[in-house]
């Protein structure tokens, strides 16, 4: 009777399939951890975007949401904004795009964002301006009804 054992080649065989399942293994790891960091990265910038709006929202001078601002956040990164605002087709409606970039922190690629908001401002329309929209509207208004 020979003892029974596992071949080199059978033992050769095992092992690399071990490292096969290691090396998957650990490219899914990397990936999940960098999926977290990613969406870490959007969060921030998302909680960002909310701070614009909340500023443009609460700002009742057109001229200083247009100059735009200059914001610490934490960890040491900074926002600085712009807008950009259109008149919309209807009285006192405008069209506010907003556009930052998040600079600084630790080992942290400067972030881009653009957001895009309508706001009814009656505080902002130009008085002669509003009343050539509302006749406008009024106009387009009455043709529709007639068809």
């Amino acid at each position: 009777m020979s003892p029974r054992a596992f071949t080199l080649i059978e033992v050769l065989i095992s092992l690399a399939i071990v490292a096969l399942a290691a090396i998957v293994l650990g490219a899914a790891y990397a990936n999940t951890l960098g999926a977290h960091h990613a969406a870490a990265q959007r969060a921030t910038a998302g909680h960002a975007v909310e701070f614009l709006r909340e500023q443009v929202l609460n700002e009742p001078e057109r001229d200083k949401v247009e100059a735009g601002g200059d914001v610490a956040l934490p960890d040491n990164r900074r926002l600085r904004w712009e807008a950009k605002i259109e008149e919309a087709p209807v009285p006192d409606l405008f069209n506010v795009t907003l556009t930052g970039r998040i600079d600084g922190g630790a080992n942290a690629a400067p972030e881009e964002m653009t957001h895009t908001i309508m706001l009814l401002r009656p505080t902002w329309s130009d008085p002669t301006r509003r009343e050539q929209l509302r006749t406008e509207w009024r106009a387009s208004r009455e043709e529709a009804k007639d068809k």
